[in-house]
């Protein structure tokens, strides 16, 4: 086992059985979102050609998270999961817990502990972090007070040319005298 680890240190790790290894997942994953490897399960012994292998997800919140191509077939001791998504969330701060199922006769399990945790939005920067990124990148500031600041500031000091809105001329009195006859 050691040997194995050794030629695959960033892929593979251990499980809670000594009979198997799998894949490394990220800590922090968006769920329904393809995995960025495949999974894949290692017999270190001897699992015939064949047989099915399951994963499940689970914790104390979601106990038996959805799972999309959740099911594999060991060849040449390795069960590769083409696709496997997470479409339950684990919740805020909690990860999921793996629970990998090989139907040899009898039965064997395997546990990964805190394996992934599944968010709506995946990793990303703490709001905080990111709001003053933000703040940095932009040219101009975009804040209704500094636009109105700058607004009272820059007046113009000319009459327009096109006139006031609110001033009045012969076809606005007009109607506004007609407006304000009772119709009889």
């Amino acid at each position: 086992m050691v040997e194995i680890i050794a030629d695959h240190p960033a892929e593979l790790v251990r499980t809670d059985s000594p009979n198997f290894l799998c894949s490394v997942l990220p800590s922090h994953w968006r769920c329904n979102k393809t995995l960025p490897v495949a999974f894949k399960v290692v017999a270190l012994g001897d699992v015939p050609d064949g047989t099915v292998v399951t994963v499940m997800a689970g914790n104390d919140e979601n106990y038996s998270a959805e799972l999309r191509n959740a099911s594999a077939v060991m060849k040449n001791q390795v069960a590769r999961f083409n696709d496997l998504r997470f479409v339950g969330r684990s919740g805020r701060g909690k990860s999921f817990t793996l629970t990998i199922t090989v139907f040899t006769n009898p039965t064997q399990v395997a546990t990964y502990h805190r394996a992934i945790k599944v968010t709506v939005d995946g990793p990303r920067e703490p709001r905080r972090h990111r709001q003053k990124l933000e703040d940095q990148t932009k040219p101009f500031p975009d804040r209704f007070g500094d636009l109105e600041r700058l607004r009272m500031r820059v007046t113009p000091s000319t009459p327009s040319p096109r006139g006031s809105i609110s001033t009045t001329s012969h076809y606005s009195s007009h109607y506004s005298s007609q407006a304000q006859t009772p119709i009889q």
